[in-house]
């Protein structure tokens, strides 16, 4: 197939050749161009013929493939003869693909780790024919991340197509080697047996054929599915053999007979038996295909095997059942089964079902680290275990823990050090996500330059290279994890501990470990007071006393979380070791210092109880000032109407936290048109008094809102009902008639039996309500309802729990943990939307999900969650996309990591007016509502004396009846007065 293709390339680059000395330079560039699009066709219909279903079938694909290929240069020789239209639309084209090329060329050259930029690097290449940069492309990807069963066989099929001679066909050899290490890949495998097979004429072509197949059984022959086309595909193989031996039997003598004939068909016979003693589907026809070709009885022990086999399928078939009515990556499934086979116990099984699973799943680090820590336990075998941790850290290399576990799996196993540090360096540029990453994977290799140092010798080469290690990873955590992450990830210095720890105990330095400890307290340690111990507890077992007194003498002065502690740390020491002038100095450093640090505490104190007295005198004012307001109101509209004073009484004692739709739409109904404000002055007596004086008709969103109150009876609240009940809440205020309008969005989910929107008591739509289903499947499925979009407001929609009997219930739908595979996004400007963020994200990874946060009224606050397809994707888009400018604003891209909330202040008690703590349980499950506002002023109040019982002195003793008569009734002029003074 090469041949026929590189024959006929040669035809359009010889007409190329002569094309420049009549044409010109301009052809010689188009012609050269049109010669790389042919050798791309004609290496795509290469492929496309080597992957038929038969090897013996190729002959005839090569013919097919020439003639296309003819038909092919024809067009390209006329379209070079006569540039036209197509011409230009391919040279654009073209040109496209190569800068959209160096542009890909350009982002791996910043970051190798981007496996999609690798896939679309060699699609691109292999497009335009660039055969020798598209090998170049995939082996620099194989290097970095084990390549998929696609990627792999197209590989093998373009190399196939050009092998043309025994030296190409070792080098496919070579190729099949690495396919076949990455993934478990039954294809492959057949692949490798099927192209083994044409090289049989060779030296040696029989006994590779066998390797190839003997090494695929073991790999994949117990593939419950697919391990089936293995065994098939050896025994034809070996039946081929046999057949064509059969006619030349008869003619052998008998001592040859056996030799060839008898020992060939004991082979066949051999791999029957061996396939009957595996679990496989289809069981039963490769049974009755021995019994027809057996010439003799099958042995009873192969019917026992084959029997053994058949209940160790029906026992793995609910778990094959699951995995092919499963979605994929189908973990949850594969994680069945992996259980499953582990309780069995065979290895080669487990070992098996691990690497089906990988294959769906190989972006799982989870995973890898049970796979791997199972081979490490379980099997210990050198290569296979090597063979996994390699696998694992190519596929999730983000992921520290199995760089970690790789580093000592070689250490476990006595690699190289050569090749243990060129691991680690691989693992410094693998691109974690988090500071303490690098911390961890530096701790790693640390103890393991550790443990290679002989600590009997004074000096020696691995202690050189130990410290020389130590101070390399200072240095980089402080300038390259400082720099990217804002931290150093290591804020105890928990490296330089061990440093100065193996300092001290295993090389008898003590001065550096000093120097260490030194270098440790000026980073901002010196307050804690477990790190001075730290330190004097290491200068008790390998310093002297003088230090020891020195260390804790230091810790006295800048201990400020625990000072007891260390004092009394002191103190012991001068008891039992110090001389009585050591004792006097101890004594008064420590009272000294517990003097200042009792006074300092008195002065923090003494200013939060300040803050939170200014914090009163902020509330009280605000209160006088709705009091003042409210009294100017009432002398405004002294004499007029008492129903409409009584309205504004009700609005004034509203929320006040933020003025709400409805109320700025009472205010401005109310103010009366500038027109007629002299004739109501006219009209209006001294009191506020009028006759029948009609302002203005009322709304008809407030009549309709009005009418829909009175109509709409009160019901009482069916706590059994909350399943089937869903509470709705966000909605804007002006929505006219809720039942209409709600109604269609949720019939979408069910059939609905009541809408009860909420109303104040003029009338007005408080903006929430509450809808009831008939079934409670349709309840669930109205909360994805949530956050849908209604009247240019979010609609908030959540499950109808009563918080006053599960107080812990919370809504909130999204995750406050760190999650690696989430970006949080801040900066964004307002009109940014999510076609152009997703737009903007997409380019490092498979965006699977963005979230824009926004306020209670819809409108966007700059900040964006974006969820990606792995770890890997989500890293790649931080160090891209941080500090990118997105319209004018420059903004800041995280992994997503909400911050703790604090916690809600216990609703057990409630601050008084008067000051003491009053249980909340005096007024009710919601608190003090609005019909329940105390009408006594401050002045006259007393404490109450459950208050008193219940967080103050012992009560005194009650009044008596006529005691408690005594204070004079007030009347209602009387409260009036007393609020027009404040």
């Amino acid at each position: 197939m090469a041949t026929a293709a590189a024959a006929s390339a040669s035809e359009p680059e010889t007409e190329a050749k002569a094309g420049p000395e009549a044409e010109g330079e301009e052809d010689e560039v188009k012609a050269a161009r049109t010669r790389r699009k042919v050798l791309s066709r004609a290496v795509a219909a290469a492929t496309y013929k080597t992957v038929g279903p038969a090897w013996d079938q190729q002959e005839e694909g090569v013919s097919e493939s020439d003639g296309n290929g003819d038909e092919d240069y024809a067009m390209a020789s006329s379209a070079e003869s006569s540039p036209g239209e197509y011409e230009w639309e391919y040279d654009e084209e073209e040109e496209k693909n190569q800068l959209e090329i160096e542009r890909l060329e350009e982002q791996l050259s910043i970051n190798v780790y981007d496996y999609n930029c690798h896939v679309d690097l060699i699609r691109l290449l292999r497009l335009e024919g660039e055969l020798t940069k598209v090998r170049l492309a995939r082996q620099k990807m194989s290097e970095i991340f084990p390549l998929t069963e696609e990627l792999w066989l197209e590989w093998l099929h373009d190399e196939i197509s050009m092998a043309l001679d025994g030296q190409d066909r070792e080098r496919v050899y070579d190729l099949f080697e690495r396919a076949v290490k990455d993934y478990i890949c039954p294809n492959i495998w057949l692949e490798y047996g099927q192209y083994s097979v044409g090289g049989i004429g060779q030296k040696g072509g029989l006994e590779k054929v066998r390797s190839v197949f003997e090494r695929a059984l073991s790999s994949v022959g117990l593939h419950m599915t697919k391990g089936l086309a293995i065994w098939e595909a050896y025994r034809e193989f070996e039946s081929a053999i046999v057949e064509a031996a059969r006619p030349i039997a008869g003619f052998l003598s008998p001592f040859d007979r056996e030799q060839t004939f008898d020992s060939q068909l004991e082979k066949v016979h051999s791999l029957f038996r061996r396939q009957l003693a595996i679990p496989l589907y289809d069981m039963e026809a490769t049974f009755a295909e021995y019994e027809e070709w057996s010439e003799d009885p099958i042995p009873e022990s192969v019917i026992q095997n084959y029997n053994k086999a058949l209940q160790q399928l029906e026992k793995c078939k609910p778990y094959e059942e699951a995995l092919l009515e499963a979605e994929a990556p189908r973990l949850a499934e594969y994680q069945a089964y992996i259980d499953f086979e582990m309780k069995m116990g065979d290895p080669a099984r487990v070992q098996v079902i691990f690497e089906r699973a990988l294959v769906e799943n190989c972006l799982v680090p989870d995973l890898w680290i049970r796979y791997s820590q199972y081979l490490d336990r379980q099997l210990k075998v050198k290569d296979l275990v090597l063979s996994a941790h390699s696998r694992a850290v190519r596929n999730c290399p983000w992921t520290v823990a199995l760089w970690s576990r790789y580093l000592l799996a070689m250490e476990r196993h006595e690699v190289e050090h050569q090749v243990i540090s060129v691991t680690f360096e691989k693992a410094l540029s693998a691109g974690f996500i988090q500071a303490t990453d690098y911390v961890e994977i530096w701790q790693a290799y640390l103890d393991y330059l550790r443990r290679r140092v002989d600590f009997k010798q004074d000096s020696s080469k691995e202690l050189e290279e130990l410290r020389s290690a130590f101070a390399r990873a200072l240095e980089y955590l402080k300038q390259e994890v400082e720099e990217r992450f804002n931290e150093s990830g290591d804020p105890s210095c928990m490296i330089m501990q061990n440093w100065a720890r193996i300092e001290a105990r295993l090389c008898n330095n003590m001065q550096k470990a000093r120097e260490l400890w030194d270098s440790i307290m000026t980073k901002g340690n010196a307050k804690y007071a477990n790190m001075w111990l730290e330190y004097y507890n290491l200068e008790r077992a390998h310093g002297d006393p003088q230090h020891c007194r020195k260390a804790l003498h230091r810790a006295v002065q800048c201990t400020s979380d625990y000072p007891e502690h260390v004092c009394e740390v002191l103190l012991t020491m001068e008891r039992t070791e110090g001389t009585l002038e050591d004792w006097d100095i101890a004594v008064q450093k420590t009272e000294t210092r517990l003097a200042r640090v009792n006074e300092q505490r008195v002065k923090a104190a003494e200013k939060e109880a300040a803050l939170a007295q200014q914090e009163e005198e902020k509330a009280d004012q605000r209160k006088r000032a709705r009091a003042e307001k409210k009294a100017l109101k009432k002398r405004k509209a002294r004499g007029g109407d008492k129903r409409k004073v009584d309205e504004d009484d009700e609005k004034e004692w509203g929320d006040d936290e933020e003025e709400q739709p409805s109320k700025r739409r009472r205010v401005e109904n109310s103010i009366p048109p500038a027109a007629e404000a002299q004739d109501l002055e006219a009209e209006t007596g001294l009191f506020g008094k009028s006759a029948s004086i009609d302002v203005g008709p009322p709304s008809k969103q407030k009549e309709r809102a009005a009418i829909l109150k009175r109509d709409m009876p009160k019901v009482a609240h069916d706590s059994s009902k909350d399943s089937v009940t869903v509470f709705v809440s966000n909605l804007p205020y002006s929505m006219e008639e809720p039942d209409t309008k709600l109604r269609p969005l949720f019939e979408a989910c069910g059939e609905v039996v009541e809408i009860r929107p909420i109303f104040s008591n003029r009338g007005d739509f408080r903006g929430y309500c509450y809808v009831e289903f008939k079934e409670e499947k349709s309840a669930v499925q109205a909360l994805e309802l949530d956050r849908k979009t209604v009247d240019g407001r979010p609609m908030f929609v959540s499950p109808c729990v009563d918080k006053s009997k599960n107080p812990d219930f919370k809504v909130f739908r999204y995750s406050t943990s760190l999650e690696k595979h989430k970006l949080f996004i801040s900066g964004l400007p307002f009109s940014c939307t999510k076609d152009e963020l997703e737009e903007l994200c997409k380019a490092h990874g498979t965006v699977k999900d963005i979230r824009l946060v926004t306020n209670r009224a819809g409108k966007p606050k700059g900040l964006a969650y974006v969820e990606y397809e792995n770890e890997s994707q989500a890293s790649q888009a931080v160090m891209k996309m941080d500090g990118v400018t997105v319209k004018e604003n420059v903004i800041k891209v995280a992994i997503s990591n909400p911050p703790q909330r604090k916690a809600p202040e216990k609703p057990e008690t409630r601050k008084g007016p008067g000051g003491p703590m009053v249980p909340r349980q005096m007024y009710g499950a919601r608190g003090k509502g609005r019909t329940q506002l105390s009408l006594l002023p401050r002045a006259l109040q007393r404490p109450s004396p459950a208050a008193q019982a219940e967080n103050g002195p012992a009560p005194k003793p009650a009044l008596t009846a006529s005691a408690a008569t005594e204070a004079p009734k007030m009347s209602n002029a009387d409260f009036a007065k007393l609020l027009l003074r404040k």
